[in-house]
């Protein structure tokens, strides 16, 4: 038998989604049987997938020891440098200025020096999150960014700040501000430019178009020309919509492809200015909220800008 006390960051969750990732090796069929057989109980009383569960629990799972079984790499993380630009902390949040080249989350290749180990490691030395204390809860990146862009990623501490973070950045009340070089200026010195997107998964590629199609997806993109420089353009960009690839590709498809950018830009040019990674930024956020933001209502109104951009000084003498 095995008991779990649900604690802060488990609260509210309903059983089954607890228990997927509480006990990762129990079967979901199996799973659904020991909740209608009685072999997992809340509170010692039967219980449904859908019951939500609270701070100070109990579930008791009276099943074969084999599904507790420890993950090995639970602690791979203690393995990776804790080497972080920390731009802002709190109890609640982290903003990190992550550099080109540094992976968010495991890949393919199954690289261990993510910035989310990184900062598992770095709550870790510091106290404040242990993988033996929690059931279901690990610290988590609340957005993304390639390994070659760099800019302003968002962890969340704990169960409810990752909730209200997700919410927040799917209604568009965080404000995420781009920069960038492109070859060639955009068609308008400023613009919103509506387009049609389609991603391959093969080819880990995406294709824009000008006309709707069954298998795409609308993106949107608003940008302004800030400065030229021979055959470069600075550009800041701010993404309605937020697709694979989306500045990218949107760029190159408008003529303007990002210097560096090995994929949708120019390689001739790349070669000639010596750049192997694109010229992109998440240099700025903002949190803008207009609906209740609980716990992190503290931050409305707060705006945040990375330092050192590399290839501002660099083409810009910025």
């Amino acid at each position: 038998m095995k008991e779990f006390i649900i604690n802060k960051n488990d609260d509210g969750q309903r059983v089954d989604k607890f228990l997927t990732k509480a006990v990762k090796k129990l079967p979901q069929s199996l799973m659904y049987k020991y909740i209608r057989t009685k072999r997992i109980k809340l509170n010692d009383k039967k219980c449904d997938i859908s019951t939500r569960i609270h701070e100070g629990d109990s579930l008791k799972l009276y099943i074969n020891d084999e599904f507790f079984a420890t993950e090995p790499s639970e602690k791979d993380f203690l393995c990776v440098p804790t080497k972080l630009d920390i731009l802002y902390e709190d109890e609640n949040i982290i903003l990190i200025d992550k550099k080109c080249g540094i992976v968010v989350h495991e890949d393919d290749e199954n690289t261990v020096d993510t910035l989310i180990n990184r900062i598992k490691h770095y709550l870790y030395d510091k106290g404040e999150y242990n993988p033996d204390k929690e059931n279901s809860f690990t610290p988590s990146l609340c957005n993304r960014l390639d390994r070659n862009t760099g800019g302003i990623v968002v962890a969340a501490k704990n169960a409810e700040s990752l909730r209200i973070m997700n919410q927040k950045i799917k209604d568009r009340e965080i404000k995420k501000e781009y920069l960038c070089i492109t070859i060639n200026p955009p068609p308008k010195a400023k613009d919103t430019a509506t387009a049609y997107l389609r991603k391959d998964e093969n080819k880990k590629q995406v294709y824009i178009y000008d006309k709707k199609s069954p298998d795409t997806k609308t993106i949107v993109t608003k940008y302004e020309t800030l400065e030229k420089s021979g055959k470069l353009t600075l550009v800041k960009v701010d993404l309605i919509t937020g697709r694979t690839h989306q500045i990218r590709a949107h760029m190159a498809h408008m003529g303007a492809p990002l210097l560096g950018d090995g994929k949708y830009g120019i390689n001739s040019v790349n070669r000639e200015y010596n750049v192997k990674t694109q010229a992109l930024y998440a240099y700025k956020l903002t949190f803008d909220f207009t609906t209740d933001s609980g716990c992190l209502s503290y931050l409305d109104g707060k705006s945040f800008e990375a330092e050192n951009i590399w290839f501002l000084k660099e083409f810009f003498g910025k």
